[in-house]
């Protein structure tokens, strides 16, 4: 497939994980996804907090979600948009999932900090710090997968 319909399931699949598995034409696990991120989503309180948010109001955002649930959120979301995007491609190229898997574990670690991290003396909350952790998630998947690829010798695009 070409580069067009790589970042087409992977930002349907940032809309909601398991639509760019049914776009690559994999029912069962889009499904699987969709019904994974509903209990998650659903559990955690996590559009009621993602509302609040957006209004502003951070607190009400960190009081609203069940971090134990939430904390789940960030691994589900990351490996649907990873397995969007080598579905979706006939170029497997080698340590691609880094980047994925190093921004699942900066969000979770953002999500676990984020009742106390503050910016400027503001506490952003659940729904928007962990998502300031998405940056150095990718830069250090980006710069580990560029460092594998000059030790390994092969093309890793």
């Amino acid at each position: 497939m070409n580069k067009d319909r790589t970042l087409e399931a992977i930002l349907w699949s940032i809309a909601l994980p398991g639509f760019g598995q049914i776009l690559n034409k994999q029912i069962i696990k889009g499904i699987l996804f969709i019904t994974l991120e509903f209990l998650v989503n659903v559990f955690s309180n996590f559009n009621t907090a993602i509302m609040l948010s957006f209004l502003g109001d951070f607190e009400g955002a960190a009081n609203a979600i069940d971090y134990q649930w939430l904390m789940f959120y960030p691994c589900l979301y990351f490996f649907a948009m990873w397995d969007a995007h080598r579905g979706a491609t006939q170029n497997r190229s080698k340590y691609i999932y880094l980047p994925y898997v190093f921004s699942a574990y900066f969000v979770t670690v953002g999500l676990m900090l984020s009742p106390k991290l503050t910016i400027l003396g503001v506490n952003i909350g659940p729904v928007f710090m962990p998502m300031l952790f998405v940056i150095p998630g990718l830069l250090i998947g980006f710069l580990i997968k560029a460092i594998l690829s000059v030790f390994s010798g092969k093309n890793t695009r």
